[in-house]
């Protein structure tokens, strides 16, 4: 099996970083947080004429997917662009409604899947236990902006009429709401509990992509300072300590990558829930290192190294944190 990319998929992956390179995405994250989603609107909708959400949607629904393997090339550049909005819910959105309509129930699937694979809407997606009557409801992301607010509670698919108070996050670019109870219910049954294990399948492959290109920037904006840098009349990179933590630091990605890659050949369980304890614990390491590197600075919000770094920690957490992911290999391989 292999795991390289295709001429394609890295075609892909450079089209959509020149892209991003070209959006000016700090201020879109930055107005995103300040409350002004327009900018990161105007970015969404240049994402979707790339086809970075129709990877997810079935192409009897206006797509070209599923395509996991493509999606983990997108997002990986989505981490490194540090784009802001629910991308990750959006396509794990479109995942569980593809997934229902090839279990049976296609009505769901009709109604929104078309809109989220052009861009004209966006959703989030909360999925609350098996026990939804004794457990609150989890936060979505940024249910506040998204055209969809998508909650699975048991065996049960609603459409949120809503939310509540956005509360604060590490990250100000992550606002997260509980969605309002009741609502429209879209789906019941069996064929819901099992469309939203796929969909959380996904979001944890893509949810680790992004922490992975994440890390990834972080790194390289931290040599970029530590060439820059000096100290004692040398640039700090010339001290083996500085070596020493950045080569530690690609190593942890260099490691991850592979994973994550493979993870989205064979989608399975345990191979995904490896690819995040890496991905997440990789990319913030890289922001550790970065905020070690760059001293008082690297706090400072003017600089923009700090859009990354106050995505790190949210990222690893996100979609399975650390221990809910090892518990998931143990499960899957023991």
């Amino acid at each position: 099996m292999s795991f390289l990319p295709t001429d394609e998929q890295r075609a892909f992956a450079r089209s959509l970083d020149a892209m991003l390179s070209a959006s000016d995405t700090p201020a879109a994250v930055r107005a995103w947080a300040g409350g002004d989603p327009g900018p990161g609107r105007a970015l969404w909708g240049r994402l979707a004429k790339a086809g970075v959400f129709a990877l997810a949607v079935p192409e009897a629904y206006d797509g070209v997917g599923p395509l996991p393997v493509e999606l983990a090339h997108a997002f990986f550049e989505l981490g490194r662009h540090a784009v802001p909005g629910p991308v990750v819910e959006t396509v794990a959105a479109a995942a569980l409604l593809g997934e229902l309509a090839r279990l049976g129930e296609p009505g769901p699937a009709k109604r929104l899947l078309p809109g989220l694979a052009s861009g004209q809407w966006t959703a989030t997606l909360a999925i609350a236990g098996p026990e939804p009557a004794r457990r609150p409801v989890p936060y979505a992301l940024d249910a506040d902006r998204a055209d969809a607010v998508l909650v699975v509670r048991g065996e049960e698919l609603w459409r949120a009429p809503g939310h509540g108070p956005v509360e604060v996050s590490a990250d100000p670019a992550r606002r997260l709401a509980r969605p309002a109870p009741g609502g429209e219910l879209l789906a019941e049954g069996p064929a819901v509990t099992a469309a939203a294990g796929h969909a959380r399948r996904l979001a944890t492959l893509v949810t680790a992509a992004q922490s992975l290109g994440v890390g990834r920037a972080l790194l390289d904006r931290t040599v970029v300072y530590a060439r820059q840098r000096t100290q004692f009349g040398s640039p700090i990179g010339a001290f083996q300590a500085v070596k020493h933590r950045l080569a530690d630091t690609l190593l942890a990605l260099e490691f991850a990558g592979p994973l994550v890659f493979g993870a989205a050949v064979t989608s399975a369980e345990g191979d995904v829930a490896a690819a995040k304890v890496a991905a997440g614990e990789a990319g913030y390491a890289a922001a550790r290192t970065a905020l070690q590197i760059h001293g008082a600075v690297g706090y400072t919000e003017e600089l923009d190294l700090s859009l990354w770094l106050r995505k790190a920690r949210p990222l690893r957490d996100a979609w399975g944190d650390p221990a809910a992911c090892r518990a998931a290999v143990l499960g899957a391989y023991s």
